[in-house]
């Protein structure tokens, strides 16, 4: 598995620091819910999957860095389990999925079209990793929590049976 130095400059050859992004750039977001991610405790995959997160771009941000079809390009730098979650966390059609997502575990893949079923180990760490996102995107856009709060907020709280202690107090000083 390559290390965080060489998925920065992955990041960077592929112009994560020149993408507007709030906050500023696309790659100071990622590095930002790659540390959130840390501070929660989660391991170096879930971590490294926070940092290229959007590498096949999301639901929420269609710019790709990169073509979901060519993953193992990012499963060579990243390893074979970090590279599942960013493919999990940029396929998901959210408006299928995140509703239910915490009693289903069914995510809607917005490539393919499939479902898949996560596995309980799995649930965790991708929600915890939208959150991060999530999380960090409104910081720094302080007027998306005027817009947006109220869903995220019940979002959250469909969710609060996987996301640990210290995420929803974050969550709950963030939104109220």
């Amino acid at each position: 598995m390559g290390n965080e130095v060489d998925v920065r400059a992955w990041l960077r050859d592929r112009g994560a620091e020149t993408i507007e992004h709030p906050g500023g750039t696309l790659f100071a977001h990622l590095c930002r819910v790659q540390a959130r991610l840390a501070e929660l405790g989660h391991d170096a995959d879930v971590q490294s999957a926070g940092l290229a997160h959007a590498a096949y771009g999301t639901d929420g941000f269609d710019l790709a860095l990169l073509d979901w079809k060519d993953r193992s390009t990012l499963r060579e730098l990243i390893g074979a389990d970090a590279e599942a979650l960013v493919y999990l966390y940029g396929a998901c059609d959210r408006g299928r999925s995140w509703q239910r997502l915490a009693t289903t575990r069914e995510v809607a893949d917005r490539f393919t079209g499939q479902v898949v079923r996560l596995d309980p180990a799995q649930l965790t760490p991708f929600i915890e990793l939208s959150i991060a996102n999530e999380l960090d995107v409104i910081e720094q856009d302080h007027t998306l929590a005027d817009k947006h709060g109220e869903y995220f907020r019940n979002l959250f709280a469909a969710w609060a049976t996987a996301t640990s202690a210290p995420l929803a107090q974050h969550i709950h000083r963030l939104l109220g």
